[in-house]
Order: C-alpha cells, then structure tokens, then sequence
C-alpha cells in the first residue's frame, strides 16, 4: 500500500467511528445501565439517553482513525500472498495492534461517557473535571487493561471473520464484494464477537464504574469476573448482551460498510489527482 492509501484509511475510519457512534449511541446507554452495580433503573432507566454523548462525539473520530491507520499499516508491514493460511494470523496481529493504539484514546472517552450514563443529572464535562481532580490522569485510564482486554479478543474474532467473509463471498460472485456487502460481513462478524465477549465487557464497565479506591477498581479483570460470577451467575456475566449484540451488529453494518465506501471513495480521488 503506497502512502495516500494510509491517508484513506484514517479519514476513513475516523468517519464511520463518527457515525457509528452517534447514530448508536440510546443503545449503548441502556447496554451501560444494564451492566450497571446498581441496576438499570437506579442508572437511569430510559431517561437522559444522550448523557454522555459529548465525550462519545469528540473521542469516536481519532479513535477509529487511529485503528484504522495502524490496522492497515500492521497488513501492509506484514504481507502474505492473499492465498496463503497465514491470512488469518497477520489479520488478528493488525487488530490486536490496531486495538492496543486505539485504547490510548477510546479509554478517557469511555470512562467520561460511562459515569455520565449512569448519572444523567451531571453534565459531561464536570464528569470529566471531576475524575481530573479526584483521581488525576490515572482515573482517566481506569480500566484501560480490561478494555484492551475486551478490545484484542473482540478484534480476534470480528476482523478475520469480517475478512473471511468477504473473500468467500467475492469468491462466490467472481468479483469484489460491494460496500454493502462488506457491511453485512461486518454486521455478522460483529454480532458473532459481541455475544462471546460480553462477559470481559460487563467487567471493563464494573471497574470503569467502581467507586474510587475500591478494590474493583483496581482494574483486576479475573477479580471483576468471579464477583459478577459470585453475586449474579452467569445471567450478570451475560448482562447486556442482546442490546450489546444489536449495537455491534448494526454497529458493524455500519462502520465497516462506511469504512470500506469511504476509503474507496478516497483513495480513487487520489488516483483522479494524480
């Protein structure tokens, strides 16, 4: 991939991240609410379902943009002959990094956008002047672990799948599959990874909501576990999962379908330029 095909892919992915977020947004509220300690109606129910969205709008576009451009950078580095089984393997080691870079940003706009979903009456930016005082920088990066450690499995799953799908399917058709078609790859590919990471993402939003200095919010991922486990079965470790599942699903329609249009569109302005 030469560089314009790079410039593509962080504009592009900052664009569907954007979208993504903000069109799905209600649902991720009530997802949050529901993995909530204190309930979903204690966190809110179904009022103030946009609390939050400030720090989801001004995170979600460098964050896509940042997995994106180490996504693609991480394929380009590590080229395979598109045949080859070693496919799979460079397509979850570009996720896994793409992730890991992304969670520098995603993690302070998750933490805010939390807290503001499960307290709807307190304004989004003194949330975040709150966690500055309170807790410095670190509070800022609570749950950073967990959320990386949510993030690579998510990723191992969804992008091979996501890949895998949509080279059987131009295999099928003889041709390279449509945008649209990349958004349903993405949208099964999503839901799939949604439903068997669930458990690792009732866990990042417990430590990222735990009272400061409590020891869940120590950030202890296999502790956060066996609690939701002690005190609410499998059905706590599930929490979430079909709103959680509905918002990937379409959360992956519409991210990697904008994505996938989006870089195309670019990239053949650049060659038109030139």
């Amino acid at each position: 991939m030469e560089q314009p095909g790079f410039t593509a892919s962080l504009v592009a992915g900052g664009v569907a991240g954007a979208s993504v977020d903000l069109i799905l947004f209600p649902l991720d509220t009530i997802k949050t609410r529901l993995q909530s300690p204190q309930g979903f109606y204690k966190a809110g129910g179904f009022r103030g379902i946009y609390a939050g969205v400030p720090s989801a709008a001004i995170g979600s576009f460098p964050n896509a943009a940042a997995f994106f451009l180490t996504y693609e950078y991480v394929k380009w580095c590590l080229y395979t002959d598109s045949s080859s089984y070693l496919m799979p393997v460079k397509h979850m080691l570009a996720a896994s990094a793409g992730e890991v870079i992304a969670c520098l940003i995603r993690v302070p706009s998750e933490v805010v956008k939390q807290r503001a979903q499960v307290s709807a009456s307190s304004r989004t930016f003194q949330i975040f002047s709150d966690i500055l005082y309170e807790e410095g920088i670190q509070g800022l990066y609570r749950g950073y672990k967990s959320t990386v450690l949510r993030e690579i499995p998510f990723s191992l799953v969804q992008f091979p799948l996501w890949e895998f799908l949509k080279a059987l399917w131009s295999w099928r058709q003889e041709h390279v599959v449509d945008s649209w078609q990349s958004a349903v790859c993405g949208a099964f590919a999503g839901g799939f990874a949604a439903a068997v990471t669930t458990p690792l993402d009732v866990a990042k939003t417990r430590i990222m909501l735990a009272k400061a200095g409590s020891s869940v919010a120590g950030g202890n991922v296999l502790s956060a576990l066996r609690g939701i486990w002690r005190s609410q079965g499998l059905a706590g470790l599930f929490a979430g999962v079909f709103p959680r599942m509905a918002s990937i699903s379409l959360g992956g329609f519409i991210f990697l379908g904008a994505y996938d249009q989006t870089r195309c569109l670019l990239l053949q302005v650049g060659r038109e330029g030139f």
